[in-house]
């Protein structure tokens, strides 16, 4: 039954992302403003070329303070290798994966460009619907 629960059926559409251009500080705001730890990047495209995360803006932080220049551009410091998963992933493929790497979240991404992103709350989110619906069933077959 979850094998039939696709990505596309529980991403997230709407999301916060950088450009590579994006100022450092400016991005740090942003994450901080919209309580969230990390973001995709894109290119004019919107094709998704990194994440920068949390980690990723305090080792920005701390590269400044080291070489006395604060500030810098997203580009500098997001992480370039990201682990993406497919509109059309099923959840449970989605939930092995975020077991074997510990991640939180998966930008979803769809002929080269970035359409939403999947999070562990999302896949508990979607399991919890389908338990509803069939705990519904249930009551209304007795």
């Amino acid at each position: 039954m979850l094998s039939s629960i696709k990505v596309r059926d529980y991403m997230t559409r709407h999301l916060v992302t950088f450009r590579a251009e994006t100022d450092l500080f400016c991005a740090i705001h942003r994450l901080l403003e919209h309580r969230i730890s990390g973001a995709p990047v894109v290119n004019e495209q919107g094709e998704l070329i990194g994440l920068l995360s949390e980690g990723d803006c305090l080792n920005g932080i701390l590269s400044g303070a080291y070489y006395e220049a604060t500030g810098g551009t997203v580009g500098a410091y997001m992480t370039r290798a990201v682990e993406t998963v497919s509109p059309e992933t099923d959840i449970i493929e989605v939930s092995q994966r975020f077991l074997r790497g510990h991640r939180r979240r998966f930008p979803v991404v769809e002929e080269g460009r970035l359409v939403g992103q999947i999070s562990r709350s999302d896949v508990l989110r979607a399991v919890k619907s389908i338990a509803q619906h069939d705990d519904n069933w249930e009551l209304r077959s007795h």
